[in-house]
């Protein structure tokens, strides 16, 4: 039986010259190829096409009338978890922000009608990775009630349910837990001007820190402060002024009952009225070589310290993911109260009961993977140890990822380093860009 010739291989990117020495099986069999691609191409854009009967009822569909409705000037408290988001700002190359999906909703809702016409304010802005139990926006929103009307206790009960609503609309990781009427004689109240305090916290294991060090050098930051050395100065954006006062510093247990074993969790409390671009991690970084007793605490007064020492120190900054902005308060709050929802608190603590679920069990199953791990004998590269277990101090410890960069074998001390720029070469640097300006 005659032989047939070896198949030529087809190139999907084919020139001319290429298809014009295939012969007519290679042909037929590159247009079947084709064929098939381009239906399953038209099936894709099937599915995210709309049919023609809903592409008609979008386009008969009434425009709704903003103009005739009440609304009332409100704060919403969001809360979120930041860890896949781009932070809460809205930014043009991406639609993974918090802000983002939140106006999505708002605007579904018929809410508002637009983010410039809300009076929108926020209290603080997280960055990416960043977490929040307690953010707080003050907008106006739509109402069922007229302005004389929307103080009467009757009328907030019954008033539109923001929170259900809007969680109905918003991704599972962000949601509206509560929302407080703004007193009607404070119509210029800003969730970010008018907030009184910010808590934050930073959750870390214990992972053998020294826990009372850290705590020495917190107390050190209380009252106000020049932290341009504990945060990334912004002096592009014209931050030009890095006084903070912090009003409270604190480690905290997150259990009491389980306090000594290297994967108890703690967290950072910090309390002021304002912080910097990134100064929690900057301070949360500086804390952990101070846990690993690389620094000593008084380390923080010799940053603290900015006509002393002038430039600040390189070092990394804690990692993203452990920071939560925790709490937003306010004066008003002594005298309104925020509005929970039953329904809404319902189905979100039972939706992050699930959450805690899925995270827990994995966590225990990575934590029994390291026990047994831990008790495989190791022969040393030195000496025959093959009964010993792994030794400890060879191990990464629980809370060393925390802290990014680069881990060089022989460290450096904080104040032995390069520094970065001044204030006042950052500055020069600005002008002769013309992108500040300076009295």
């Amino acid at each position: 039986m005659e032989k047939l010739p070896p198949k030529q291989k087809i190139n999907r990117n084919a020139t001319r010259e290429e298809l014009l020495k295939l012969d007519k099986n290679d042909l037929v069999e590159k247009i079947i190829q084709l064929q098939a691609h381009n239906t399953q191409l038209k099936n894709i854009i099937n599915k995210t096409t709309p049919c023609d009967g809903q592409k008609q009822k979008k386009v008969d569909q009434r425009e709704f009338m903003f103009e005739k409705c009440h609304y009332r000037h409100v704060l919403l408290r969001v809360s979120y978890l930041g860890w896949e988001y781009q932070g809460l700002a809205v930014q043009e190359n991406t639609t993974q922000t918090v802000e983002y999906h939140l106006f999505e909703a708002l605007k579904r809702a018929c809410l508002i009608q637009s983010r410039e016409t809300s009076n929108y304010h926020r209290c603080g802005r997280t960055d990416k990775g960043v977490s929040s139990f307690g953010q707080v926006i003050s907008i106006c929103l739509r109402s069922k009630h007229s302005p004389e009307e929307q103080n009467k206790p009757s009328c907030i009960r019954n008033e539109i349910p923001y929170s259900k609503l809007l969680n109905r609309l918003l991704p599972k990781h962000i949601k509206v837990i509560a929302w407080m009427p703004i007193p009607q004689d404070r119509p210029d109240f800003s969730a970010r001007f008018d907030c009184k305090k910010r808590s934050y916290k930073y959750y870390f294991p214990h992972s053998g820190l020294n826990l009372p060090a850290m705590l020495e050098a917190c107390r050190h930051m209380i009252g106000s402060h020049d932290f341009r050395h504990l945060c990334k100065m912004d002096v592009g954006n014209g931050v030009l002024e890095f006084i903070r006062r912090i009003m409270n510093v604190d480690i905290v247990p997150v259990d009491v009952n389980d306090v000594d074993k290297p994967t108890s969790m703690y967290y950072l409390l910090i309390e002021g009225n304002a912080f910097l671009w990134h100064q929690i991690r900057c301070i949360m970084g500086v804390l952990l070589l101070i846990g690993e007793e690389k620094e000593r605490p008084d380390v923080v007064l010799e940053l603290l310290d900015v006509e002393k020492n002038r430039g600040k120190p390189q070092y990394s900054m804690a990692s993203d993911l452990p920071l939560n902005l925790f709490k937003c308060a306010y004066e008003i709050e002594d005298t309104n109260r925020w509005v929970y929802e039953r329904e809404a608190l319902i189905t979100l603590i039972s939706d992050l009961r699930t959450e805690w679920t899925m995270h827990a069990v994995k966590t225990t199953m990575i934590q029994d993977y390291i026990r047994e791990l831990e008790k495989v004998p190791l022969a040393s590269e030195t000496e025959d140890r093959a009964n010993d277990e792994c030794e400890q101090d060879e191990i990464a410890s629980y809370a060393a990822c925390l802290l990014q960069g680069v881990k060089p074998k022989n460290y450096t001390p904080l104040m032995k380093r390069p520094t970065c720029s001044t204030l006042h070469e950052k500055i020069a640097h600005y002008k002769k860009r013309r992108k500040i300006i300076t009295s």
